[in-house]
């Protein structure tokens, strides 16, 4: 039977290789893969392309790729932390001052559509967003009945980490409310999509109309328990 459950979390980040671009769920602290992100520091990959929408919440996950000096690029919409409480992201605005890091910013909508469309095999396609603005610099541009668009390109992941409320061993995925967010987009538009999930439940639990990721999108699962 076709089973997609990775025992390790290290295991699920093995073939990383350097240079890799690695779509990151989360919006915010919620729904973020932290464990595979930890596991990632770990595997030692180097020159990453991330793309999240933040540049790193708090003290730990992708504030300490940053800090290590494993990200060449990143790719986001809020380049600071969104969360009150920790004043990280310190590490990503360290390195992007000092010129060690690369940074596209991208608005929310244009960059879920942006993986939307390479999941789906789509081309370039318009949109109003940021025109006549500084994030259409080197973009093509036009006017089409009076109104502006900027040409966006789609966005591939040769990974994308997600984290998940329940998955099935088929990788069919459920989401607890907000964590949601990027998740479904970003196992779309990569090569191989890995779900962190807080329980692997046996096939056939899950109701067909209550999966929100279905397993074709989804190449691994690991089980690492931790919030409900």
């Amino acid at each position: 039977m076709l089973n997609k459950v990775t025992a390790l979390v290290h295991e699920a980040v093995r073939d990383v290789r350097d240079g890799a671009t690695i779509l990151i769920g989360g919006f915010g602290i919620s729904g973020v893969p932290t464990e595979l992100v930890c596991a990632l520091l770990d595997q030692g990959a180097r020159e990453l392309t991330i793309v999240n929408n933040n540049a790193g919440n708090g003290k730990i996950g992708l504030s300490q790729l940053v800090e290590a000096g494993r990200v060449r690029r990143m790719v986001c919409s809020f380049a600071r932390s969104s969360n009150p409480l920790e004043p990280n992201a310190v590490a990503f605005a360290e390195w992007y001052r000092a010129g060690r890091i690369e940074l596209e910013c991208v608005p929310q909508g244009t960059m879920a559509e942006r993986m939307r469309a390479a999941g789906s095999g789509l081309g370039p396609f318009f949109t109003p967003t940021s025109y006549g603005t500084r994030l259409a610099d080197g973009k093509e541009t036009r006017v089409i009945d009076g109104v502006g668009y900027v040409l966006e390109q789609p966005l591939h992941g040769d990974f994308a980490f997600v984290k998940a409320q329940t998955a099935d061993p088929w990788g069919n995925l459920m989401y607890r409310n907000a964590e949601r967010n990027f998740g479904p987009v970003m196992c779309m538009a990569a090569r191989v999509a890995v779900a962190q999930v807080d329980a692997v439940v046996p096939l056939g639990t899950l109701a067909p109309e209550h999966v929100m990721t279905p397993g074709i999108f989804v190449q691994r699962v690991v089980q690492v328990g931790g919030q409900a």
